[in-house]
Parts: structure tokens; C-alpha cells; sequence
């Protein structure tokens, strides 16, 4: 049974029981055309009462789909609205990411901008110190050259005076004993012709203490200048033997230069054995001439430049 059949009952049940309540009907002129009316009447009613309901019914149902038809358009739009939400929040999250990656990026640039002008700022202090550094460095070389130069000068004057001084000093030593130059002064010979030692003796007999003083005459006149006494011996002896002998000539060479007023201190002795002889052979005139005594007169201050320089 459907709603409208529901509907239709309803009322004709109502009409019924306004039916049973109405009173008698009164006689009427025309009684039987009176009493047929409200049959009629009914039943038009009932028509009209169901065309309304079916109207109503029928606006209802075309009422509840559209509803239902809106609820689901509703619905779509609202799904849509939720996907374009929900699209717009990872756009958001997208561009919120991005605008954080931008920011640590422009911050990484400020940094990197920032380092880059503190080195353009060292480079620069660098070039400028640098600079300084190098024009100073220029300027102590013109003074280093300026002052090399000048040292060049006065050691030319001085080679030249103290050639002028070895000169003289070789020509009066020359006069004394065999004198010949060397690299670094002068060197003696007081061989057999001036001083001359026995075998197996290393002291100088009176005779020729007068060689050694004239020497010590000489010397004792020059300035800046040391004294290097060497003894030799022949090839007779051990070589352990001939070197403490040559050292013992040595030594009393030395001996008589203080003796004749040479301060000590300028005074070195070394003893060379049988080593280095003048003459070689073993001929009695060999080993006379190897029996003997050098004396080198060093000009101080060559000596200890040649010192510097090595």
C-alpha cells in the first residue's frame, strides 16, 4: 500500500465520521434532489482531498530529490572545496619549505657575501703590507748596497795600505832571513843559513840570538799582526819522536821573541815533524836544510775575514 492510499483512507475514514456527526437532514422543498447533494458533494470532495494529497506527494518527492540531488551536489563542492584545501595547504607547505630553503640560502649567501669581503679585506691589508714590505725591503738593499760599497771602498784602502806595510815589513825581514808573501802575510825561513839546529837538538845557540832580536825589532813595530812559529825536523827518528822535537825548535823560537819583547798572546807554536821538507834526500845538506824553523807573520784582519767567509 502506498503513501497516497495511506492518505486517501485517512480521509474518507474523517469523512465517515463527519457523515455519522451531521444532523438529519430537514425536509427541504424538492426533498429527493436535497438529499442527493451532500452524496454528490462527498465524493467531490474526496476527489479534490486526493488530488491535493497526490499534488502533495508528488511536490514532496520532487522536494526530497532535489534536496537529496543538492545534498550531493553539496557534498561534491564541499569534497571539491576539501581537495582545493587541501591542495592550497601543500602549496602552502611547498612555498613555506621553499621560502625556509630561500631564507638559509640568503643567509648562506650573507655569510659567504660577508667572508668574501673579509677576504678582499685581508688580500687587500696583505697587498698594502706587502707593499710596505717590499719598499722597505728595497730601501735596506740600496742601504745594504750602499753600505756594501763603502765597506768594499775602505777595504781597498786598507788592502792597499797594508800591501804598502807587508811591503816594507817583507824588505826589512828580507834583509834578516828568507822572507817570501803568502796569501794572508808573510812567511820566514830561518833555515841553515840563519839559524841552524844540531841533530837530535832543538836549542839555538848564542850566535844566533841577534837574528832573533833584529826580528822581534821588526815586528814588535807592526800593528793587527800574528805570529805563527812552525818546527821541523830531518827524516832520522820515529815520526812520533821528530814531531815533539820539532815542537821543542818551535817553542824555543818562541821563547826567545818574548824574551826579546813580543807579548806571548801573539805568539802560536806548532811542531810538523819530518813532514813537508825543503829539500828531499837523505844527504847530510838535505837534512840540514829540512832542520829548521818558519816564521808566518798574519795580518789579523785578513785572517779573520778568510775566517768569516768560510
Amino acid at each position: 500500500m502506498t503513501r497516497m492510499d495511506v492518505e486517501e483512507r485517512e480521509l474518507q475514514e474523517i469523512h465517515e465520521v463527519h457523515e455519522e456527526e451531521r444532523p438529519s437532514a430537514m425536509p427541504f422543498p424538492g426533498g429527493r434532489e436535497f438529499e442527493e447533494r451532500p452524496a454528490k458533494t462527498g465524493s467531490t470532495a474526496g476527489a479534490v482531498l486526493g488530488a491535493i494529497a497526490l499534488i502533495l506527494t508528488l511536490a514532496l518527492t520532487a522536494a526530497g530529490l532535489w534536496f537529496f540531488r543538492e545534498v550531493r551536489r553539496q557534498d561534491r563542492r564541499i569534497a571539491q572545496v576539501n581537495q582545493q584545501v587541501e591542495r592550497l595547504n601543500r602549496r602552502v607547505g611547498g612555498a613555506e619549505q621553499q621560502s625556509q630553503t630561500l631564507a638559509q640560502q640568503a643567509a648562506q649567501a650573507a655569510a659567504s657575501a660577508k667572508a668574501a669581503a673579509q677576504q678582499r679585506d685581508e688580500a687587500k691589508q696583505a697587498e698594502e703590507n706587502s707593499a710596505a714590505q717590499t719598499k722597505s725591503a728595497l730601501q735596506a738593499a740600496a742601504t745594504a748596497q750602499d753600505q756594501a760599497k763603502q765597506a768594499e771602498q775602505e777595504a781597498e784602502e786598507y788592502r792597499k795600505q797594508r800591501e804598502a806595510e807587508l811591503q816594507q815589513l817583507q824588505k826589512a825581514l828580507g834583509q834578516i832571513a828568507e822572507t817570501h808573501r803568502t796569501a794572508v802575510g808573510l812567511a820566514m825561513t830561518l833555515g841553515e843559513k840563519s839559524i841552524r839546529f844540531d841533530t837530535d837538538k832543538s836549542d839555538i845557540k848564542p850566535q844566533y840570538h841577534d837574528i832573533l832580536n833584529r826580528i822581534a825589532g821588526v815586528l814588535m813595530a807592526q800593528k793587527q799582526y800574528s805570529i805563527y812559529v812552525y818546527g821541523y825536523t830531518d827524516d832520522v827518528g820515529t815520526t812520533d819522536y821528530n814531531l815533539k822535537l820539532s815542537a821543542r825548535r818551535a817553542e824555543a823560537v818562541r821563547a826567545a821573541l818574548v824574551q826579546a819583547g813580543i807579548k806571548s798572546a801573539l805568539i802560536t807554536t806548532k811542531g810538523f815533524g819530518k813532514s813537508d821538507p825543503r829539500v828531499k834526500g837523505d844527504t847530510a845538506a838535505a837534512r840540514s836544510a829540512n832542520r829548521r824553523v818558519e816564521i808566518g807573520i798574519v795580518d789579523s784582519k785578513i785572517l779573520t775575514e778568510a775566517v768569516d767567509q768560510k
